[in-house]
């Protein structure tokens, strides 16, 4: 293995150690009890978490950039997209929907969050930046890492919902 492809996968580790911790900030957050506030600390957090991966990969960051693909990532999985903010809504109704919510929330939030993060890390990994990204080219690897996601955020959410499948 050359010095590059040594770095190249150092790099790759790391950003999938700084997608977990971020995956994990973003369960807490679907624990705020207040609709919508879950959803901007959301926002923020895969904000941040891109800046972050961008940073890894010395790829100049783009918040109104990074905001619109988010947005436009999301919202070609039409399922995965609703659910954040049904979940968030969810919490109006008293004790059931809090209740609901306060079990739903953390593991999508941690899933999206999840998907969000891997689709930059493959495409930085692959000396893409933020001109170049294709939201079009990346919505299926996007819907399988939701997939993928949900697993990993039941078993940092402490659900256990992930651990048989994953095992």
């Amino acid at each position: 293995m050359t010095e590059k492809e040594i770095i190249a996968n150092e790099k790759i580790e790391e950003g999938n150690r700084r997608i977990k911790n971020y995956v994990m900030y973003s369960a807490g957050a679907g624990f705020v009890p207040v609709p919508l506030l879950d959803m901007v600390i959301l926002s923020g957090l895969q904000l941040k978490m891109i800046s972050s991966l961008s940073s890894l990969f010395d790829v100049k960051f783009s918040k109104g950039i990074s905001k619109n693909v988010i947005g436009s990532l999301v919202g070609g999985v039409l399922p995965v997209s609703i659910a954040p903010m049904l979940g968030s809504l969810l919490k109006i109704i008293p004790i059931v929907g809090q209740t609901i919510g306060a079990v739903t929330m953390p593991i999508t939030s941690g899933a999206a969050t999840y998907a969000v993060g891997k689709v930059f890390l493959q495409h930085f990994a692959s000396g893409g930046t933020f001109l170049d990204f294709d939201p079009e080219k990346v919505r299926a690897y996007f819907a399988e890492q939701f997939k993928e996601g949900q697993k990993v955020a039941a078993d940092v959410a402490g659900t256990g919902a992930g651990k048989a499948k994953s095992a």
